[in-house]
């Protein structure tokens, strides 16, 4: 069973809020999701491994716990993950960044996959895909289906806003993967959308309808 971890730091929540406000413009929206990404990343990265490395400070030689090496890569989901890789790439500098296109077909609401390019060395990375919404799930746990078919095999998967719905459907497709969100909302309706959500993210970051 998938570890699903709600971050619900109080910074978060209140950059959410404006994120959610209909009123936001593109320019705001995409900058506090690129936010509210890099405050995520720092909950999303908390287990990575360490190592003893022994330096010299200007007073005498001492040990400091670094990273131990291990590669990492982060894949959004387009469009709209685009949104939140240059807030994960500030923390995370050193990260390579893989792509998966997938859209969603507005009749039977299953995503339908057009584009896939990942770094070469993908199976020996810590994958962290990336997507604002998990909505139905459909587009997540394709992508997921995806990557692990390119031999991909430590994977999580972080997102804004999701629904009971999105999480169940992950989680039951790939147990193996925790789920980081920043709020677990309502519900979906009728349409597939997210009940309170902020609309559609991708729209919302590039201005498009």
């Amino acid at each position: 069973m998938s570890k699903v971890t709600q971050i619900g730091h109080p910074l978060i929540l209140h950059k959410l809020a404006f994120i959610r406000d209909k009123n936001t413009g593109s320019k705001d929206f995409r900058e506090l999701v690129e936010e509210v990404s890099m405050l995520m990343a720092y909950e999303v990265t908390r287990d990575l491994q360490m190592e003893d490395v022994e330096i010299e400070t200007p007073i005498c030689k001492t040990t400091c716990k670094m990273l131990s090496g291990k590669k990492m890569a982060i894949v959004p989901i387009l469009r709209a993950g685009l949104g939140m890789v240059d807030g994960m790439l500030k923390l995370i500098p050193a990260a390579k960044v893989g792509h998966v296109g997938l859209y969603r077909d507005e009749e039977t609401l299953q995503p339908v996959e057009y584009f896939c390019k990942m770094p070469q060395d993908i199976a020996e990375r810590d994958v962290i895909v990336v997507d604002p919404m998990l909505a139905t799930g459909g587009s997540a746990a394709d992508a997921l289906t995806i990557l692990k078919k390119r031999g991909a095999k430590n994977l999580r998967l972080v997102c804004l806003i999701s629904s009971p719905e999105g999480i169940k459907m992950v989680s039951d497709a790939h147990p193996d993967v925790d789920i980081y969100v920043a709020s677990i909302d309502e519900k979906l309706n009728e349409k597939g959308y997210i009940v309170p959500g902020l609309g559609d993210a991708g729209d919302r970051l590039f201005g498009t309808k």
